[in-house]
């Protein structure tokens, strides 16, 4: 499965959204946009389009990495909208290309598992101190 097309909707006054499609004729929809300024995150998006275009829509983290790392700047409010509305539509799309709702998606039940200790343990006094504790 490759991204095929990246789709903008602009609905006034001020919301912006993205339809992603595969080859395969899946979809998933995102929201990319800074109040006030969609056309801005719009642009922002059309210049992404060009590394989507035909990448797996499966490796998320990846895509997600080089759209903030690639460039020469980071961040910023646009930039980062216009990532997260692709993100978005991206895990939109697993989930309808897998039959599964995005909580499933997140909430992996194969995560690592950390056992944490319910009573913190006083630490040893420090010298001179008259009180246990922390210096």
């Amino acid at each position: 499965m490759k991204i095929n097309n990246l789709e903008l909707f602009k609905v006034p006054p001020r919301w912006l959204f993205l339809k992603v499609t595969t080859d395969e004729g899946l979809a998933g929809w995102g929201e990319p946009v800074v109040e006030g300024r969609a056309d801005t995150v719009a642009a922002a998006v059309s210049e992404l389009e060009c590394y989507l275009q035909g990448r797996d829509p499966d490796q998320i983290e990846d895509i997600w990495q080089v759209m903030y790392r690639g460039g020469f700047y980071r961040g910023g409010p646009v930039l980062m909208s216009a990532i997260a509305g692709i993100d978005q539509a991206l895990w939109d799309l697993t989930g309808n290309g897998t039959v599964m709702a995005s909580d499933h998606l997140i909430n992996d039940q194969d995560r690592i598992r950390l056992r944490l200790d319910p009573q913190p343990k006083p630490r040893d006094p420090v010298p001179g101190s008259e009180k246990g504790g922390m210096p």
